[in-house]
């Protein structure tokens, strides 16, 4: 999905000064073909209609690591599910940072804050139900946190911010351990439309942890762990009619799904279809022609598209390069020898040439080359280079000098692992082991399934040391848009998790982890952002994470989708929740 042609990258940049006005569904077919305008869909919803029917087709490249809203942790499978879970807050479709706008979903309002924040009530709906006509009540919502949370040996790819914040988190073993159905005494149901949440410290985000999938409903009776994802119970507009695992979704419309106790979802086509392990190249080309919507994964085109878009104008015109609040990094996993010496991982930092690994991505199309943990569109942010190298391509004299210092002056071997379906993860890390070997460190890239990288791979920790997984490859978008929702998860010693894990260089610093925790329970906005920073700067002087580019996504908008929008909360991918279509 990268290319290397600077050439063509200066079209884009060029191309992408000249927005034009947001088509309109009904316009021509041949209108429609020539596009809204580069980056339309940036600044407005494209092709907006309330035209129903028809069937919205999406792609992967791969099998989603599930379809369980407590069980996923992927920027994509949060946009998605959506269409069949309803969480108590969700973002509300807009473009770029207006997609950030939190608005209340399966609660009323937004949480009332009590005991200095660590207290938070919501309300609930009232007349909403599941799929099979039961009325949904907070007990719902209070089993699917204790599911998602507590049984981590069941449910490991989603986070794990309810089970640290919760009072008595620590001791609660989960509703599949636990027979008695009381649940965890911090989540309190005092009537079936409230639901408390206790916490062990104020918590000035949660409104935002709310919005995670996890708080969607789930009906205990129908719960069957980890092959929930086989028949998820919807609450949304859609409902689940086909699951062939590893080939094909299908969603139809959920008839109990009722427009009157919910202002979000439109339900505008008859039918979803997500067809799986597609091609990637086949994906775009699919696109493209109009066969199939959306890919999915919202990762952008592959190399050879992004040529042929960069040189024609039409085509061009259906593209949108959006930021995201997302990073693209390698993590260096501080627990594996020789990594385990600050001083060895220093020396990944100097030795890494930057531009080699942007232009394998695709240039600054692709995003600009980073320096800091935190990317420039969210707070906290400030820019700083500990590790400056002379047009960021590296220094293998002051590489060297670090190894000496580490005591592998003669160099080592390691491993560096990437998802195999995303080619320009691999064309990275590539990259990446050419710098290292002149330097003398000898890194050979494993590949793995972007649907399994977490939960099998890449995520558990004692695979990475059995395999000697020493570097690896991430890109990783805010759970939510401040400094705590992008840190917490990749910096933050309690996130660590024996699999699923997303503390990839299982870093567990006390004073980070003080200034994150002391950070959120601040009522001061401007302290918390102030302290983002701080972390940041401690992240790098410890040289955990090697930071690449600033990632930016280059999505080909089909002229036949409507309602097209590329959110900030989602990392720029398209907001999926009101997608149609003009073609019947």
């Amino acid at each position: 999905m990268r290319r290397s042609a600077m050439a063509a990258i200066a079209a884009v940049s060029s191309a992408g000064l000249l927005l034009s006005a947001c088509s309109k569904a009904d316009d021509s077919p041949d209108d429609a073909n020539k596009g809204a305008g580069a980056n339309a869909a940036t600044k407005e919803v494209v092709n907006a209609s309330t035209k129903k029917g028809g069937t919205v087709t999406y792609a992967s490249s791969d099998a989603p690591e599930s379809l369980d809203p407590g069980n996923m942790y992927y920027a994509y499978g949060f946009n998605f599910s959506r269409l069949y879970a309803r969480p108590l807050m969700t973002f509300k479709p807009g473009a770029g940072e207006k997609g950030n706008e939190l608005v209340p979903d399966l609660a009323e309002a937004a949480g009332v804050p009590s005991d200095g924040g660590k207290t938070w009530t919501y309300k609930i709906r009232q007349g909403v139900k599941f799929e099979d006509g039961t009325v949904v009540t907070s007990k719902d919502v209070k089993y699917a946190v204790e599911r998602s949370n507590f049984a981590r040996d069941v449910l490991s790819s989603g986070p794990n911010y309810f089970q640290q914040l919760l009072d008595g988190g620590d001791k609660y073993k989960g509703p599949y351990k636990d027979k008695s159905e009381k649940g965890i005494a911090s989540i309190e149901t005092p009537d079936d439309n409230t639901i408390v949440f206790k916490l062990n410290k104020p918590f000035a985000d949660f409104d935002f942890l709310a919005s995670q999938p996890q708080t969607a409903p789930v009906p205990r009776a129908k719960d069957t762990g980890v092959d929930y994802t086989k028949k998820v119970v919807s609450t949304g507009s859609y409902k689940f009619e086909k699951y062939d695992e590893g080939k094909q979704i299908v969603l139809t419309r959920n008839p109990e799904w009722d427009a009157k106790t919910d202002p979000l979802r439109k339900q505008y086509p008859d039918k979803i279809v997500v067809n799986l392990k597609v091609n990637k190249a086949t994906i775009d080309k699919d696109v493209m022609a109009g066969d199939t919507m959306i890919d999915i994964q919202g990762t952008g085109v592959d190399t050879q598209t992004q040529a042929q878009l960069v040189n024609d104008k039409d085509k061009l015109a259906n593209t949108d390069n959006a930021l995201g609040g997302r990073l693209i990094y390698t993590a260096i996993n501080t627990q594996q020898k020789p990594f385990d010496n600050v001083e060895c991982r220093k020396a990944v930092q100097y030795a890494i040439n930057k531009v080699a690994v942007q232009t394998a991505m695709g240039g600054p199309l692709r995003g600009d080359i980073a320096s800091t943990v935190l990317p420039t569109d969210i707070p906290g942010y400030e820019k700083y280079d500990l590790y400056a190298t002379k047009g960021n391509k590296g220094d293998e004299a002051k590489a060297k000098e670090h190894l000496k210092a580490c005591g592998q002056e003669k160099g080592f071997k390691t491993a560096i692992s990437a998802r195999t379906d995303r080619q320009g993860e691999v064309d990275a890390a590539t990259a990446i082991v050419g710098a290292l070997k002149k330097v003398g460190i000898d890194a050979e890239i494993k590949q793995f399934p972007s649907g399994k990288y977490f939960s099998d791979y890449a995520g558990v920790p004692k695979f990475n040391k059995k395999q000697n997984i020493g570097l690896i490859m991430m890109q990783w978008g805010s759970d939510w848009p401040t400094g705590y929702g992008f840190l917490q998860q990749i910096v933050h010693g309690k996130a660590i998790g024996q699999s699923g894990n997303t503390n990839l260089s299982e870093l567990n610093d006390p004073e980070i982890n003080k200034l994150l925790d002391d950070a959120i329970g601040n009522t001061d906005e401007a302290a918390r952002t102030a302290a983002y920073t701080q972390v940041d700067k401690k992240v790098m002087e410890q040289a955990a994470i090697v930071p690449l580019t600033y990632f930016k996504v280059l999505l080909y908008r089909s002229p036949y989708a409507t309602n097209v929008v590329s959110s900030s909360a989602f990392s720029g991918q398209y907001d999926y929740l009101n997608i149609g279509t003009t073609k019947q």
